[in-house]
């Protein structure tokens, strides 16, 4: 049986985010703890990542993260230990929202996609669970 305190797959979210749109081109905010559910402590972005490459997975022990395809596209595979979901990120305007204690890898990147993420908490590789066994050891599946 499941946790209920322990996120799934459910507790993703796809956000539209506000579009702003004007001859001269279009614009799109994102505001902490408003557009999404919590206060942006990081801002990374990652790309020049080979077209249909794939970014190997982890999951945070505690970090909240958006993501959003600023640029191209690509796909989320999120795992909870019991099932797996992929989403398609293919617009600036609209995110993806992750809670903590999911499995998230980052594949099928257009060529040229840029990936934004925002993250809940400053870096710290103490939040990083890096192995798959050790996730699920933490989601109590072992």
């Amino acid at each position: 049986m499941t946790d209920p305190a322990q996120p799934t797959i459910d507790d993703c979210l796809l956000i539209d985010l506000p579009q702003f749109t004007d001859p001269r081109g279009n614009l799109t905010p994102i505001e902490s703890s408003v557009t999404i559910p919590f206060p942006i402590r990081r801002a990374y972005w990652v790309y020049d990542v080979p077209g249909g490459a794939e970014r190997t997975g982890h999951a945070y022990r505690t970090v909240e993260e958006f993501i959003v395809a600023l640029s191209g596209s690509l796909d989320v595979v999120v795992d909870d230990g019991a099932r797996v979901r992929t989403i398609q990120l293919v617009r600036s305007y609209f995110g993806l929202y992750l809670p903590a204690l999911l499995w998230r890898s980052l594949t099928n990147f257009s060529t040229n996609a840029v990936c934004l993420r925002l993250a809940s908490q400053p870096y710290s590789e103490a939040e990083y669970i890096r192995d798959h066994d050790a996730f699920l050891a933490a989601k109590g599946r072992v």
